[in-house]
């Protein structure tokens, strides 16, 4: 059985096709990570292209 540490909680989690909530430990802790991509608490770093004009803000 292969396990992996559950993503919120760091808890061991077997990874196969009989837990349910892979790769997290639990119900709890997939809804708890599901809320917090939903509220925008996670974010992918984006760098802005200075050749498109669309990338930049408008200056005051």
């Amino acid at each position: 059985m292969r396990t992996v540490a559950c993503p919120r909680c760091g808890k061991k989690a077997e990874f196969s096709a009989t837990n349910r909530w892979r790769p997290f430990c639990s119900e709890r802790c997939r809804v708890i990570d599901l809320g917090k991509w939903a509220a925008e608490d996670y974010r992918v770093p984006v760098e802005e292209d200075p050749k498109d004009p669309e990338s930049k803000t408008p200056e005051s």
